[in-house]
């Protein structure tokens, strides 16, 4: 028993060694520096003082904007933020994070919220403006309410013209080959590696297995998440028209399958859009819009149908606004085993 507790002890001293000294080769002797924000606008009434802050103005179709709520109130006060996700209508919510409480040299409460936003469509869009409302701890039944106001955000395409803008630098001079530095630090952390990895192996072993936990998100969700997998590959800029047409149809066709029941990905364009005109769980508008999608894309994969650079974003922005006027928290896709498994939610977008 005695030599089991010894043995134990070394393990974890081992285990702790290594994260110590992990820990250290990791850190930054400048310390983390503060988010930067291009927009800070200052918003004051009474008790209450609320920052709204953004970090840039313009941003491509595939990135987020970073949305910083900084509410500051007297000790007798408290404060309720806005609910963001009911309030925007051109951003969706990727993600959010509540960074806590703390008091500054006043004695006042300082609240802060961040958002992560991205954008629907490209274009000239509004960060709407956001009501906040506070009251006396001692009288909760009288409301009050500060108001921001709405900041512009302009969104462009993803088919940007930044390529003519690159330019080739010119060759350094020749650097000096650095000096051979001492590896014992490494070896060190080898030998503890070597150490910990059975101790580690051993301890998880007698843990209990934990049961497989499947995990469901709303079909639209995974539409998205598929769609910023395929932005990142960046098919069209690299002249894969084909193959991008080839996976936004499957994009779609898998989202309706998936939010309506209609066996899209199975059938040819003829087959689905017949049974289409048979059923009534979409609008006449949707329907048109869907042939003239699909009958698109069958042109571009099919017939070496050459699609110019307007047309290509405006496929892609049909397929998103589809998504975004269909969307429904009540249809949900397995997605445990999946790549959209492990994309952040986005609570606006569901």
């Amino acid at each position: 028993m005695i030599h089991r507790r010894r043995t134990t002890r070394f393990v974890l001293a081992a285990l702790v060694g290594v994260i110590l000294l992990c820990a250290g080769c990791g850190r930054d002797s400048g310390g983390a520096s503060k988010a930067e924000f291009e927009v800070d606008k200052l918003y004051e009434r009474g008790p209450v003082t609320v920052h709204v802050r953004l970090d840039r103005t313009s941003i491509s179709i595939a990135e987020t904007v970073l949305l910083q709520f900084e509410a500051t109130v007297q000790p007798d006060y408290e404060i309720q933020m806005p609910k963001v996700d009911d309030v925007l209508k051109d951003f969706g919510l990727v993600d959010w994070d509540n960074l806590g409480r703390r008091l500054d040299s006043e004695n006042n409460v300082v609240t802060t919220y961040q958002y992560e936003l991205e954008p629907f469509l490209s274009g000239d869009y509004e960060i709407p403006a956001f009501t906040f409302e506070f009251h006396d701890v001692n009288e909760p039944d009288t409301k009050h309410e500060l108001s921001s106001e709405p900041i512009a955000v302009a969104v462009t395409s993803l088919l940007g013209d930044q390529r003519a803008e690159l330019v080739i630098e010119d060759i350094e001079g020749v650097v000096e080959i650095p000096k051979k530095t001492s590896l014992w630090w490494l070896w060190t952390l080898l030998v503890l590696i070597v150490l910990a990895v059975p101790a580690t192996w051993w301890l998880l072993r007698r843990k209990r297995i934990k049961a497989l936990v499947r995990i469901f998100k709303p079909a639209h969700e995974v539409a998205y998440a598929r769609l910023r997998i395929l932005v990142a590959e960046n098919l069209v800029e690299a002249g894969r028209i084909k193959e991008f047409y080839e996976r936004i149809s499957g994009i779609l066709r898998h989202y309706i399958e998936d939010r309506f029941d209609l066996q899209a990905p199975e059938r040819t364009t003829e087959e689905f859009l017949s049974e289409l005109q048979r059923t009534d769980v979409l609008a006449m508008a949707d329907k048109d819009v869907l042939a003239e999608f699909l009958t698109h894309c069958d042109l571009v994969k099919f017939a070496r149908h050459a699609p110019t650079t307007e047309k290509i974003q405006r496929t892609f922005d049909l397929v998103k606004d589809f998504i975004e006027r269909t969307r429904s928290d009540l249809r949900l896709v397995d997605v445990t085993n999946s790549v959209e498994a492990q994309t952040p939610l986005q609570s606006e977008v569901a």
